[in-house]
């Protein structure tokens, strides 16, 4: 007799399971999108492998996979991670050594978790190409 009662409380926890996902997937069809934080650019030449580290002049980390290299001169490379970097996008800072004058797309970048007010070592992810490109400022309100 313990047999059928086991056998039917699997079926039931598997039951759960599923209606759980579909449950997920329903909702996640019904929540809109957000709105992207990396805004949008206009390819303005070449890719490139490597940056010259004393023109950078800043990076802003747009998401998971995408950081603008903002250089001297106003110039901006865009860097498209190949894979996404787990909570880069949220921590939204960096480090990476480099033993050359550069930056490139073999180099790897670790992110920095903000952990009760201290910093400790996050996820490492390497760098894709340079892409330069000229920042669409987007319309006020949209």
């Amino acid at each position: 007799m313990p047999a059928p009662r086991r056998l039917i409380a699997a079926g039931l926890i598997v039951t759960g399971a599923a209606l759980f996902a579909v449950q997920s997937f329903a909702y996640a069809e019904d929540t809109p999108a957000k709105p992207s934080r990396v805004p949008p650019a206009e390819v303005v030449g070449e890719p490139v492998s490597c940056i010259n580290l004393a023109q950078i002049r800043s990076s802003q980390v747009r998401d998971n996979q995408t950081i603008d290299f903002m250089m001297a001169g106003g110039k901006v490379y865009r860097n498209e991670l190949p894979q996404q970097c787990g909570s880069l996008g949220f921590e939204r800072s960096f480090t990476y050594s480099t033993s050359l004058t550069q930056l490139c797309n073999v180099d790897i970048i670790t992110v920095f978790q903000n952990v009760g007010g201290g910093f400790q070592r996050g996820a490492s992810c390497g760098l894709g190409q340079f892409t330069p490109v000229k920042l669409i400022k987007r319309p006020k309100g949209g």
